[in-house]
């Protein structure tokens, strides 16, 4: 990728997702990010299943230079001030009040370099009646009220991947954007502090709007029917994804292919609105037609009918389609002593070029002495 973030250092303090993904981001993007880790452990995710380099930790710590500093102690904290002085950005993600414990609040630390951006991230904000509890991505999923549009009803679970923890991540990494940009002007830092309440809160802006708008609150079931979604089991035991919309020619187009050019004259199924109305039942009729023939045979019909689909694949499978590898969305780097490490790009690409990725995920401490050296505080 097209290093638009060079010449920006940025000091990353974070721990499991929400500081991590920030710095990733910023790291994808061209920046210098250095990782200040706890000596001897490090990011709590790197042991998440034994040894210091877990996949979880993988997974948000690419692009970066690890250090294990000791803030506590004296002198380590002296390199750590050293490089908020030389570094545009720094990044937390402590419970309110333990970022001051280690000595790297805001107010110390702006003092020292009032050019630097100082992103600050907690679960329920710095202030408030919950600014002390621990939160973790189920719980600001649950609080924000997105984890109720997730759950099945019939069979209450949580489910999916951590996307409160990457989403602050990522908005904490745009707060950060914002800030560098309007310090080209001011040539004054900022304090950027993102929740995960409120960054999920934001990321659910539609329900909040419909609820605004109508009074309505949005349940699991809400958007597919609105949308006109379906997951529906193949003869093969494989499933296929349909997005239908609105325009009449996808409807066409699909009862063409399942050759039931009578189902839309059900009253029940006639128009969008008897479909959104009663699109359990649809969905039922769907799934009677779907379990006739394995899914390759459904996705060569549907294409040619130009009916919006997808086949629901496997993490596996999703490596081995055409498209996503003719955009290159796998990539690697070697890692002197780990070997080869495979993630998936940034999706941001600049002026078509998809460059291949630049570091992997650094062991703890990795580049201390080549950090100190930069510092002038090795020969």
């Amino acid at each position: 990728m097209v290093p638009v973030l060079k010449g920006i250092r940025v000091l990353e303090q974070g721990n499991f997702i929400t500081g991590p993904a920030a710095g990733m981001i910023l790291g994808d993007l061209g920046a210098d990010v250095i990782k200040v880790e706890r000596p001897g452990v490090g990011d709590p995710f790197r042991s998440f299943k034994g040894g210091l380099y877990s996949p979880h930790f993988q997974a948000y710590n690419r692009n970066k230079r690890s250090i294990a500093l000791d803030t506590t102690k004296v002198d380590e904290l002296e390199i750590f001030d050293e490089l908020i002085r030389q570094s545009d950005v720094y990044i937390q993600n402590f419970r309110p009040g333990g970022a001051e414990k280690l000595g790297v609040g805001a107010e110390r630390l702006r003092a020292i370099n009032p050019k630097l951006i100082y992103c600050a991230i907690s679960g329920f904000g710095a202030s408030g009646p919950y600014a002390g509890r621990p939160a973790y991505d189920t719980v600001a999923q649950a609080v924000s009220g997105y984890l109720h549009l997730l759950v099945n009803p019939e069979n209450p679970r949580v489910v999916g991947p951590a996307i409160a923890d990457a989403t602050t991540g990522f908005y904490a990494a745009f707060g950060v954007l914002g800030a560098l940009h309007e310090r080209n002007s001011t040539g004054a830092g900022r304090l950027v502090e993102v929740s995960m309440l409120e960054a999920m809160c934001h990321f659910n802006i539609d329900a909040f709007t419909h609820y605004f708008a109508t009074g309505d609150v949005m349940g699991p079931y809400s958007r597919p029917s609105a949308s006109q979604s379906y997951v529906l089991e193949c003869a093969d035991g494989k499933w296929i994804a349909l997005h239908m919309s609105s325009p009449p020619k996808f409807w066409e187009g699909l009862a063409k292919v399942i050759e039931r050019p009578d189902l839309f004259d059900d009253p029940r199924f006639a128009d969008r609105v008897a479909r959104i109305e009663n699109h359990g039942a649809l969905t039922a009729a769907l799934a009677v037609e779907f379990v006739k023939r394995p899914r390759g045979e459904w996705c060569a019909l549907l294409e040619a009918e130009d009916v919006p689909f997808a086949p629901v694949y496997h993490t596996d499978e999703v490596l081995q389609d055409p498209q996503v590898r003719h955009l290159q969305i796998e990539t690697s780097a070697m890692h002197p002593t780990e070997g080869a490490f495979h993630s998936v790009r940034n999706p941001i690409v600049y002026d078509a070029d998809r460059a291949a990725l630049a570091e992997a995920p650094p062991v703890l401490d990795e580049h201390r002495e080549e950090i100190l050296k930069e510092l002038r505080r090795l020969p």
